[in-house]
C-alpha cells in the first residue's frame, strides 16, 4: 500500500462523490439525503499516476459520543488516526457553517496533513464560498466539482505535496513487489440477513475491533462495506450488507439502493452467511433470502445468532431444522452454527463450517467415478418407461465446480420427471458428500451411435 486519503467533512458536502471518481467505479451509495454514509468505506483510487487508498467517512457532526450520529464521528476519527493525507471537503456554494468550522479546528491539531477543497465549484456562483473557506487556516482551498470530474488535477498537484518521498517511493515499487509476492486468491464472504439481526456486530467480533457502526437501531448499515481480513492464514473479504426486507415494504428510494448493494454484494460472493436471530421463529423473509442465495448458486452457511438469550436452547434448534427442511429443500444438510455476536460464545464454530462448505461448494469430482456411481444409482431406482420405452441416461460428467455442476446424457432428457431429477441429486449429495452446497443437473440429448451408419 502506497499511502491512505481519508475524506472528511459534514454531511452532503460530496465525499461520497468524489470517493467514486478516485476509485473509478460506484462503490458508496449517493443520493440528496443527508448522512447516507454511515460507515467509513476504502477503495483503491488512482489520480494521474497516483495510486493510494481512499477513505469514504460518514459526515461529522456535533453530536453526544453514544447517539447515532456520535457513533458515526467516532468511525471518521479513526479513519483520520489511520490515515497519510486528510481531505477536508466544504460545499461551496452553500458556504462556511459553524460545523466547517468546528471540525477544521479540530482537523489543524491533528498530526497528519490536511488538504481543503472547495466542492460544487462548477460555476461562478461558488467563488465566494470558496474564498471565505481561507478563514479555516487550512491552506489555498482547492477548487472542484466532484460531479463533474473539475479540479482534480489540482487536487493531483495537492496531494503529490502533502506526500511524503517514502509513500512515493512505495508507490513506485509497489507493483514489483505485488506481483513477486502475490497472495492468494481471497474468500468473499458476504454476511445477510434482515434488518438488526447482528450482521455488523459479528464482523466486529470476528475483526477484534469495532470497524462497523453498531447499535440498537435497524437500518444501520446502508452500504455493503468489504473488509479484507485473514483467519488462520487464509485471506478473506467479509461484507457486511444492508437489512433485507420483504420487497413489498421497502418504499424509500434510499432502501432500495441500499438493498440493491446488499444483492450485488450476494451474488459476487462464494459463501453466504446468512444471519438469523435465534430469540425469533425463521420465518419466510429468512427463507428467502437463502433461496435467492442457492438460486444464485452461492454456498450457503446459517449462523444463528443472540443464541445466549434462547431459553429452551433444543427446542428452538429443533423448530429450526424442521423449518429449514420443509421450506428449503434443496440445501439439505445446511450447516447451521448457533452462536452470540455479542458475547463471542461459539463463534470459534463459525469459520470452520465456512471453509468447509466453500471446499465443498468448489469440489470436482472424476468423470469414471462419477459413472459408477451413476450405474449404482440407476440399478437402485431405474428412470421410468415413457410410452413403453425405458429413458436411458448413458453418461455423467462434471463441467464446472463453484457451484458443482453436472450435465447428465439422456435419451429422452424432456421426459424426465422432475421427481427424479430429485432423486439422482439426493443420491449425488449423499455419496459425495455435498450437504448445504447448490447443485445444477442438466440434462442433454445423448448421441445416437448409429446415426449415418447403414
Amino acid at each position: 500500500m502506497s499511502f491512505t486519503l481519508a475524506i472528511v467533512g459534514r454531511p452532503n458536502v460530496g465525499k461520497s462523490t468524489l470517493f467514486n471518481r478516485l476509485v473509478g467505479k460506484r462503490l458508496a451509495l449517493v443520493d440528496d439525503e443527508p448522512g447516507v454514509t454511515r460507515d467509513r468505506r476504502e477503495g483503491r483510487a488512482r489520480i494521474g499516476p497516483l495510486e493510494f487508498t481512499a477513505i469514504d467517512t460518514a459526515g461529522l457532526e456535533e453530536a453526544p459520543n453514544q447517539s447515532l450520529a456520535g457513533r458515526m464521528r467516532r468511525q471518521t476519527e479513526t479513519a483520520v488516526g489511520g490515515a497519510d493525507v486528510v481531505l477536508f471537503m466544504i460545499d461551496a456554494r452553500a458556504g462556511l457553517t459553524p460545523a466547517d468550522r468546528h471540525f477544521a479546528a479540530w482537523l489543524r491539531k491533528q498530526p497528519v496533513p490536511v488538504i481543503l477543497a472547495a466542492n460544487k465549484c462548477e460555476g461562478s456562483a461558488a467563488e465566494a464560498g470558496r474564498l471565505e473557506a481561507y478563514a479555516l487556516g487550512l491552506g489555498d482551498p482547492i477548487a472542484i466539482s466532484a460531479e463533474h470530474g473539475e479540479g482534480l488535477g489540482d487536487l493531483y498537484d495537492a496531494i503529490s505535496a502533502a506526500v511524503s518521498p517514502e509513500a512515493d517511493g512505495a508507490a513506485e515499487t509497489e507493483p514489483e513487489t505485488a506481483e513477486s509476492n502475490a497472495p492468494p486468491q481471497r474468500l468473499q464472504l458476504a454476511i445477510v440477513g434482515r434488518p438488526n439481526v447482528g450482521k455488523s456486530t459479528l464482523i466486529n467480533r470476528l475483526l477484534g475491533n469495532e470497524r462497523l457502526l453498531t447499535g440498537p437501531e435497524a437500518g444501520l448499515t446502508r452500504d455493503a462495506i468489504a473488509v479484507d481480513w485473514e483467519w488462520q492464514g487464509r485471506p478473506m473479504r467479509l461484507v457486511d450488507t444492508a437489512g433485507l426486507r420483504k420487497k413489498a415494504r421497502v418504499d424509500a428510494k434510499l432502501e432500495k439502493l441500499s438493498v440493491a448493494d446488499a444483492l450485488r454484494a450476494l451474488k459476487l460472493a462464494q459463501v453466504v452467511v446468512l444471519v438469523i436471530d435465534g430469540t425469533a421463529a425463521l420465518d419466510r423473509q429468512d427463507l428467502a433470502i437463502a433461496d435467492l442465495t442457492l438460486e444464485e448458486g452461492r454456498a450457503l452457511v446459517i449462523a444463528v445468532n443472540k443464541w445466549d438469550l434462547v431459553d429452551d436452547r433444543a427446542q428452538a434448534l429443533k423448530r429450526i431444522e424442521d423449518r429449514l427442511e420443509s421450506g428449503l429443500p434443496q440445501a439439505r444438510g445446511v450447516s447451521v452454527v448457533t452462536l452470540s455476536a455479542k458475547t463471542g460464545r461459539h463463534l470459534d464454530r463459525l469459520m470452520p463450517e465456512v471453509v468447509a462448505t466453500y471446499d465443498r461448494w468448489n469440489r470436482r469430482i472424476g468423470t469414471p467415478i462419477l459413472n459408477r456411481w451413476l450405474q449404482a444409482a440407476l440399478e437402485r431406482h431405474p428412470p421410468p418407461a415413457v410410452q413403453g420405452r425405458r429413458i436411458r441416461i448413458r453418461y455423467a460428467t462434471q463441467v464446472k465446480a463453484r457451484p458443482p455442476t453436472f450435465a447428465l446424457f439422456a435419451s429422452k432428457p424432456g421426459d424426465l420427471p422432475e421427481a427424479y431429477v430429485r432423486y439422482l441429486a439426493s443420491s449425488l449429495r449423499e455419496n459425495f458428500d455435498l450437504p448445504g452446497v447448490p447443485l445444477r443437473l442438466m440434462l442433454r440429448k445423448g448421441k445416437n451411435p448409429y446415426v449415418g451408419k447403414t
